[in-house]
């Protein structure tokens, strides 16, 4: 038999470091070896295993009489998510089958895996529309049905089910070639691009990828040109290159040394200038004449790109991030100049990392207001009760949806 894909097998290893090690998907080295295609689909059979992974174990139960050893079982899982979702039979199974005979753990399964995925392979495809929405886990699901609602939850949840198109912040002009749609707050949205970094304009640096949603923090900030500028949690980059193509003096911060090189490459790419500090942003002391702080949160309102998060933990460092954040925010305002602005956002869909925050710093700091968004892309529903804006994954469900992110324009006199 031949040797397994690449893909498949490097799938593998990470549905295995995410359900049996609690780690992210972004955290394997092993991808890096991979050509860049091999990478992307790698990434790709992964991500959708984790989508549809309980539809994958409703169908897998009917053909198990126990539960199998855990990498049997992510073997079983990656099968038969790809047969459910229109993978070619013979290459999927005997994959499969050659991969659990490569392992000494898994060699003895080998029997096991080729006659389940068999019989999935017949029957899965018409069970597997059938079969609900896969739900978040409990963990998650209790608090967000308390802040939004059963429906809206739901609808949230299947937004995570379709996953994430790609969507892409221009430097200036739209490069010829780059096909996408015009989203009404300025992003391109592309739909099955492929590989990414042989578009149109990419090496030029005539764009950076990065969701809609989380473009429009920098936005609020309105004309920045000349401006000195914080972005004090700045990885993975996003936003210092909006502020730097912007015209903003922009100051780039963050903890992270290897992130703030990927930081440092993408300005180079796109021929964009900032200072770069890596340093903890409760230490960082100057006077700016606005600040961007994107603040460490629990990350909830990008799963639909990143499936692995509610299986990487089972949100035990909420309590410990919320305290961050508001130390976080109560320092960036001690370095914003009188008259100035700051942008405080988190990507969660949890009101305690969002409008609870803006709430409380209100009540702990005479004079501070919010400025409430007047752009002409801020549609009314966005709008929260402190004068903020709150985007959900179930919005623009006809576009593909967006990341759920909170965020808030403060001033103090």
């Amino acid at each position: 038999m031949s040797a397994p894909h690449p893909a498949r097998l490097a799938a593998l290893d990470l549905l295995d470091q995410v359900l049996e090690r609690g780690l992210p998907l972004s955290e394997d080295a092993r991808l890096e070896r991979l050509a860049p295609a091999e990478r992307a689909t790698a990434a790709r059979l992964a991500a959708e295993v984790l989508r549809g992974l309980e539809r994958a174990d409703k169908i897998l139960s009917g053909y198990l009489r126990k539960t199998p050893e855990p990498r049997v079982r992510n073997i079983l899982r990656l099968g038969c998510v790809e047969l459910c979702t229109g993978g070619a039979a013979h290459g999927v199974v005997s994959d499969c089958v050659e991969i659990a005979a490569r392992g000494k753990v898994t060699q003895g399964a080998k029997g096991l895996v080729n006659a389940v995925l068999r019989k999935v392979a017949a029957e899965g495809p018409a069970i597997w529309g059938k079969l609900r929405v896969p739900r978040l886990p409990k963990w998650l699901r209790k608090p967000l049905v308390d802040a939004w609602g059963p429906q809206v939850v739901a609808e949230m949840e299947r937004a995570h089910f379709n996953g994430a198109p790609v969507d892409v912040t221009l430097k200036g002009a739209r490069p010829e070639g780059l096909e996408g749609t015009l989203l009404p707050t300025g992003s391109i949205r592309l739909e099955n691009p492929g590989q990414v970094s042989v578009l149109p304009g990419f090496s030029s640096g005539d764009w950076w990828v990065q969701d809609a949603a989380a473009a429009l923090p920098v936005k609020l900030l309105d004309n920045v040109s000349g401006l000195e500028v914080l972005d004090m949690c700045a990885a993975p980059g996003g936003k210092t290159l909006q502020l730097a193509a912007a015209g903003a003096k922009v100051t780039s911060l963050d903890l992270s040394e290897p992130r703030m090189v990927r930081v440092r490459e993408n300005l180079d790419r796109c021929g964009l200038e900032a200072t770069l500090v890596v340093g903890d942003a409760l230490e960082h002391q100057g006077q700016y004449d606005a600040i961007l702080l994107d603040a460490p949160c629990s990350a909830t309102g990008t799963i639909r790109r990143h499936p692995d998060l509610p299986h990487a933990h089972q949100g035990e460092k909420i309590s410990e991030l919320i305290g961050l954040q508001s130390w976080m925010l109560d320092h960036a305002l001690s370095l914003l100049k009188p008259g100035g602005r700051l942008v405080f956002a988190t990507c969660s869909l949890i009101p305690d990392e969002g409008e609870c925050q803006v709430e409380e710093a209100l009540a702990r700091h005479p004079g501070l207001r919010v400025l409430p968004p007047e752009q002409d892309w801020v549609e009314e529903r966005w709008r929260s009760e402190e004068g903020g804006l709150r985007l959900r994954p179930d919005f623009w469900p006809q576009r593909g949806g967006m990341d759920g992110f909170y965020m808030a324009v403060l001033t103090r006199s």
